[in-house]
């Protein structure tokens, strides 16, 4: 799956779904955490023209804990008439443990 950047319709439908106190940069950071998200690359190697990977990072946070993710699939969802839609998330944490088995 190829990244693509929001058009200015979705954004347009999106916008109204941030925060009150949305800054400038909002749209750049949105497609900075939809470039992570879809290439899967780690944060710190997402392309620099989309700013720092900190502040996607803590903006994908932040407006997760505001419920405002939520909102936005909502609105999409709402768009079109759809039977069924799913969202896939896994995570898997790894470790490197000693058992003192060989």
């Amino acid at each position: 799956m190829g990244f693509r950047e929001l058009s200015v319709f979705e954004w347009e439908m999106i916008k109204p779904l941030l925060p009150l106190k949305a800054r400038i940069g909002d749209r750049i950071v949105l497609n900075s955490i939809l470039y992570v998200l879809t290439i899967g690359c780690r944060w710190m190697d997402m392309p620099i023209r989309y700013g720092s990977y900190k502040t996607a990072w803590r903006r994908i946070k932040r407006w997760s804990d505001e419920g405002i993710w939520e909102r936005i699939f909502k609105v999409l969802v709402s768009m079109r008439s759809y039977v069924r839609v799913a969202v896939d998330s896994s995570t898997v944490e790894a470790r490197k443990e000693r058992t003192g088995r060989m």
